[in-house]
């Protein structure tokens, strides 16, 4: 079978598992994800022997170390695909959940019903546990999935994906329900982004140049983010000891992260007194500063460039910009940011509300780390990814963002007159 036919066979038996999926009870997909755990802990030999055969292919093809440890799975990596299942079984089911329910003057009663999206293609890169974690998403969210995972991990996630089928297979769910692509085949994704009559919706999840790519030629709606180029504002208001612990673990809890910070602004009138205490913490721990004339003025660091402004560092490099007030604060990052998370540090109320209202981003944060946009932090106890686009799904998409909402509609004899 030809890339193009096989991939249209996934689509077919992905929308076919989907109308089953979409009117599954909780505790059939509870105990689906259940018995996902179980085959995983049974299996866990088999998944580690197919992983050590990826491994060795990685070391041969000259992956370097920290690609080789995203996509190693050991016993404790396993036990966390188990207990990631478990924790999404324990989350409310958002599917079928009514809200705004109201009398119409005609009488009927109008509302909105949560609902799956359908069929969700996700494609990510190396790490192999991701398949699980966007497998148990999908299902507890009512829908199907068709996933491609790094061609690194092929021999990985296809052992994965048997636990899957043998745990939805348990509790009469269609195996299809959850399908990984076996083809490393580059027009498999090709396919899947632009089959607009299977899929529903795409996710991906990896590097820019993976997303860049999905976001040009997708035929369907694509949730997903670009780059996360967040600021943190410190204003002449703030509370100075808030002020440093915000700034300093915005960068430096992890570097390499979407929601760490890559340009500090600070307001004119407490450079002087702000600056410096940060700049040596941050030089402490390795961070380079690059800054404007007017932070070159207080601190030593390098000059910042138009390039820097728009840059993801992804790295121990911070950006700094001195600003007169907040709304040039505003201006900045409504020019440079890539609508991820901007986070203001003030006592004064009514800016933090003008913040609040200004700020075009997925998450705008008072007095609080960047670093808090994180789906299990909000409180969703999983997430698929982080999108800053402006549908339905903004910010951490956890399993609400898998689903939307349609009108019903409840009468008793009503015609319209």
């Amino acid at each position: 079978m030809n890339v193009q036919d096989y991939m249209v066979q996934l689509g077919q038996q992905a929308r076919a598992s989907a109308k089953v999926m979409a009117t599954a009870t909780t505790e059939t997909k509870n105990n689906a994800l259940l018995a996902i755990a179980s085959a995983l802990d049974s299996q866990r030999e088999a998944i580690i022997k197919a992983n050590q055969q990826d491994m060795a292919t990685g070391r041969d093809n000259g992956l370097d170390a920290a690609l080789l440890d995203r996509l190693e799975l050991n016993s404790n990596r396993i036990d966390g695909m188990i207990e990631g299942l478990q924790q999404v079984a324990a989350l409310p089911d958002p599917c079928g959940e009514i809200s705004d329910m109201c009398y119409r003057p005609s009488g009927i009663q109008v509302g909105k019903m949560r609902v799956p999206l359908g069929v969700i293609g996700i494609i990510y890169e190396s790490r192999p546990n991701v398949t699980i974690d966007a497998a148990s998403l999908c299902l507890k969210s009512g829908n199907a999935t068709v996933l491609r995972g790094g061609k690194e991990a092929l021999h990985s996630n296809q052992a994965i994906a048997e636990c899957i089928a043998h745990g939805l297979q348990a509790v009469g769910l269609p195996a299809t329900a959850v399908q990984v692509i076996n083809t490393t085949d580059r027009a498999a994704v090709g396919h899947l982004i632009t089959m607009a009559e299977y899929i529903d919706v795409i996710v991906p999840r990896g590097g820019k140049g993976l997303i860049e790519r999905i976001a040009n030629d997708a035929r369907v709606p694509v949730i997903k983010h670009l780059d996360g180029i967040c600021h943190v504002y410190i204003d002449d208001r703030a509370d100075p000891e808030k002020a440093f612990n915000i700034a300093f673990n915005a960068k430096t809890h992890r570097y390499g992260v979407c929601n760490a910070m890559e340009t500090l602004l600070v307001h004119a009138a407490v450079a002087e007194q702000t600056l410096p205490r940060l700049a040596r913490a941050y030089t402490e721990t390795g961070v380079e500063l690059r800054g404007c004339d007017r932070t070159q003025a207080v601190i030593e660091c390098q000059a910042a460039s138009e390039e820097d402004w728009g840059t993801e560092y992804l790295a121990p490099v911070l950006s700094i910009k001195v600003v007169d007030d907040m709304q040039a604060a505003m201006d900045h990052i409504d020019r440079y940011s890539s609508g991820h998370t901007e986070a203001i540090v003030t006592e004064d109320y009514t800016r933090a509300r003008q913040f609040l209202a200004a700020v075009d981003s997925s998450s705008v944060i008072i007095n609080a780390s960047t670093r808090f946009a994180d789906g299990f932090e909000y409180g969703l106890g999983a997430e698929i990814g982080i999108s800053t686009d402006k549908i339905h799904a903004r910010g951490p998409v956890g399993l609400a963002g898998l689903t939307s909402q349609k009108w019903i509609v409840f009468g008793d004899g009503h015609v319209r007159k």
